[in-house]
């Protein structure tokens, strides 16, 4: 007879191969005897999201934790749509444009289309819930497939999405309108359906973003043809940003987009600049100063648990790895020793800033070095393989708790590059010191180490204004991932900028760093 561990390790393996065979995400009760179901819900494997269907999950889970469905979220959904309805079903118009705008973020309702649909709603994990309505279906050469998600094409959905979700979600319309290179398409499917109305409505999108010349043939077309068509601006503002009619990736768009939108009420509220420190060897001085107390609040963000007698052992060198036994306690330790190399090299990047080099530059070519050096103890003693040093994740990457997405692998080798342009092209200082440390890691481009790197990229920018060294208090930690997650999810900077602001008017004050419990290891 076998054993509990061996019966549980029975039950993971069939549970693996699953995951392999449909790809993790959605897991049927059929797809498991009920003796390996329960065995594997027990030990925290499986969370059940609806009556017969499951999710992959794991056993150090804090109960009720989101992680594990918003990973999830997409898959399940993509997978529980076609058990229902097979091939025949879409996601809605907006939230199609939504993912062809590279805007994965879990929605609090999805909507989804089918002739066989019921008109229901079906409640899911942490407020979410599926609509389906029965609405038939857009012809197939109006139709794709995206990550197992059924689409409407971009044109199809332009065409078909509510009035209201060009203003309600023009950041994501902006993103879409330069995919489109000319007018033929959507002038075919506007003419066969007669649609006058709408033909004026995408009409004035175009011509709101600066593609005057699609908005000119979209109307000349359609009133050689025969109709009489008005052209409607459906958005309530004029953007100050253009994007190119060359520039087809929609994860760029959007982050230019954003970064534009968020500047003026990063402006508004932060501080003025105090400018460049006279003193440079006084300012590097006082962020020496500092490691301990940023060492600690920084690693304590990210969960590690280590003390100021661990921090001060790596920066005496008296550090002893093999004093440090246990898979938790090296992992503290090795996040420790490689805060204190990367922060070594951050202070050499400050030096390259205040003495008058391109902040966002020297960013983008020391920002490696710094994710390097903060994983280099954990490559050394075998925690880590030495392709995690390689660079940008090859894989996708969730952040807990959050219902945003980050970035497909493939879209971070489009966005970074961008992200480091505007950095380098911003003339505010403030701006590059939010959006910096906002963009980073709305982008997330590293499997680990994006919120520490983060904040190193936010430090680095201020010291290009001539803003203090600033540490955000652990026990900040629940402020600073809320704004953070407003920012992503709502695209409002403005808790964000005011939560940073708080912090910098308290350093300008004279007030001191946050404190450092005196603790030992």
């Amino acid at each position: 007879m076998a054993r509990p561990p061996e019966k549980l390790a029975q039950s993971l393996e069939i549970l693996r191969n699953l995951q392999i065979a449909e790809g993790a995400g959605a897991i049927r009760a059929r797809d498991l005897s009920r003796t390996h179901r329960e065995r594997l819900l027990r030990n925290g494997f499986l969370q059940e999201v609806i009556k017969g269907w499951y999710i992959p999950s794991r056993p150090d889970d804090v109960k009720g934790e989101s992680t594990a469905w918003y990973a999830s979220f997409w898959r399940f959904c993509a997978v529980y749509l076609e058990a229902r309805f097979g091939v025949r079903w879409c996601l809605s118009p907006e939230q199609s444009l939504s993912l062809h705008a590279g805007n994965w973020t879990v929605p609090g309702q999805l909507a989804a289309r089918s002739p066989r649909a019921g008109n229901k709603v079906t409640k899911l994990p942490h407020g979410t819930s599926l609509l389906e309505l029965r609405i038939a279906l857009p012809g197939v050469a109006d139709r794709k497939e995206e990550a197992g998600l059924r689409l409407f094409s971009v044109e199809s959905a332009l065409i078909a999405c509510s009035p209201n979700y060009f203003s309600n979600n023009a950041t994501d319309v902006r993103a879409v309108l330069p995919m489109i290179r000319d007018a033929s398409r959507l002038l075919a499917r506007l003419l066969e359906g007669g649609h006058t109305v709408i033909a004026g409505r995408v009409a004035g999108a175009f011509r709101n973003t600066g593609r005057d010349r699609i908005a000119d043939d979209i109307v000349k077309t359609m009133t050689a043809a025969g109709y009489a068509v008005r052209e409607n601006d459906p958005f309530t503002d004029k953007p100050s940003l253009v994007i190119g009619v060359r520039e087809t990736s929609p994860y760029v768009n959007r982050l230019r987009l954003l970064w534009q939108k968020m500047r003026e009420p990063v402006i508004e509220r932060f501080p003025k600049a105090p400018g460049p420190p006279l003193n440079i060897d006084a300012y590097l001085k006082r962020v020496n100063d500092a490691y301990v107390t940023d060492a600690y609040h920084s690693l304590s963000i990210e969960g590690y648990r280590v003390t100021p007698a661990l921090i001060e052992r790596v920066r005496s060198g008296t550090w002893n790895p093999e004093a440090d036994e246990g898979d938790r306690e090296q992992r503290n330790a090795m996040a420790a020793r490689g805060y204190w190399q990367a922060f070594q090299s951050v202070q050499k990047s400050l030096g390259k800033i205040l003495n008058g080099e391109n902040p966002g530059e020297v960013a983008d070519v020391d920002h490696g070095t710094w994710y390097r050096e903060l994983f280099a103890p954990s490559v050394t003693v075998g925690l880590l393989k030495p392709a995690d040093l390689a660079g940008y994740r090859n894989g996708q990457v969730y952040i807990r708790k959050s219902m945003h997405v980050p970035l497909n692998r493939d879209a971070v080798r489009d966005a970074m590059p961008a992200f480091f342009d505007l950095l380098r092209e911003e003339p505010h200082p403030a701006v590059r010191v939010v959006l910096g440390h906002f963009i980073f890691v709305y982008i997330h481009p590293y499997m680990d180490g994006n919120g520490r790197v983060g904040r190193f990229l936010m430090n680095t920018m201020m010291a290009s204004g001539g803003y203090p060294w600033t540490v955000i208090p652990v026990t900040d930690r629940n402020a600073y991932v809320n704004a953070l997650e407003k920012a992503s999810v709502g695209e409002d900077i403005a808790p964000f900028a005011d939560f940073l602001a708080g912090l910098v008017k308290k350093r300008l004050a004279g007030e001191p760093l946050p404190a450092v419990p005196k603790a030992s290891l």
